[in-house]
């Protein structure tokens, strides 16, 4: 099976972070078909994986009877400056809806901010769930109605008034390792992926099996015939990454055969 299916699967399989409206206002879109057909599109890789996964849900949506896209990446540019990108465009059934993508990975930290959306932070503690939420909100979404993007909509012949507004907001999270953590309200806690873990403490699996998939292929669900790492070749595989305060994703393989994601930390 080539690479960019089984990144399909993946994508498929992670749930969106929330079940219709959040707390936050924002709506989530909901797609009538979720089978998992062979993904057959055109992908002129390589691509970032935000960029991959606006790909594939525009596959799925050419899938759906009851949906039509009309306009995708969308460069809103005001005397030669971009003010921003609007993913899609799309009518389904007899409503005209404004789609914003997201597919992300959060950690749960317990001591960063108050709130169940506060405590979800990047890998790398360069981003966080309220950042993301904040800017859909704030500058992403607000873009339909900025006069720039007039022109466009009058292209499209569409009134900004009669255009709903929903994301797509897929996400796989991670808690601590070894911690029972009760923390989801407005969360999906199907979005739990796997754990993290500090470097230092790495030891807990000493007598496992490692295996640390390309960024894009983080998205995939963990394959068994790859060339697994013993624990000290994959330590000092990543121990250059750590010193440089980058936190890998990780597949592990136990001594009893069960596997987990896992991301190693610095912080």
């Amino acid at each position: 099976m080539q690479t960019i299916s089984k990144q399909y699967i993946g994508y498929k399989a992670t749930p969106v972070l929330w079940k219709k409206k959040n707390s936050w206002g924002l709506t989530q879109f909901t797609l009538s078909k979720s089978d998992v057909p062979p993904f057959n599109a055109v992908v002129n890789v390589p691509l970032r994986l935000g960029k991959l996964v606006e790909r594939f849900v525009s596959f799925d949506l050419c899938l759906q009877d009851d949906v039509d896209i009309l306009a995708e990446n969308i460069q809103i540019q005001e005397n030669k400056r971009t003010l921003g990108e609007i993913d899609c465009i799309l009518k389904q059934g007899n409503q005209y809806i404004h789609l914003e993508i997201v597919y992300k990975f959060y950690l749960y930290d317990p001591e960063v901010g108050a709130t169940e959306y506060e405590h979800w932070i990047g890998p790398n503690r360069k981003d966080s769930l309220i950042d993301k939420l904040t800017k859909l909100k704030d500058k992403q979404l607000p873009l339909l109605y900025n006069p720039a993007t007039i022109p466009y909509l009058d292209n499209l012949k569409i009134a900004p008034e009669t255009i709903a507004q929903h994301v797509y907001f897929k996400a796989q999270l991670f808690v601590p390792y070894n911690t029972i953590t009760h923390v989801f309200g407005d969360l999906n806690p199907d979005c739990i992926a796997g754990v993290y873990i500090h470097f230092n403490a790495l030891s807990h699996f000493k007598d496992s099996k490692f295996y640390m998939p390309k960024k894009l292929n983080w998205l995939c669900n963990i394959e068994m015939q790859v060339p697994w790492l013993t624990f000290f070749d994959f330590k000092e595989k990543i121990k250059p990454l750590i010193l440089n305060k980058t936190a890998p994703l990780c597949w592990v393989k136990q001594p009893n055969g069960l596997t987990l994601k896992c991301f190693v930390v610095w912080w």
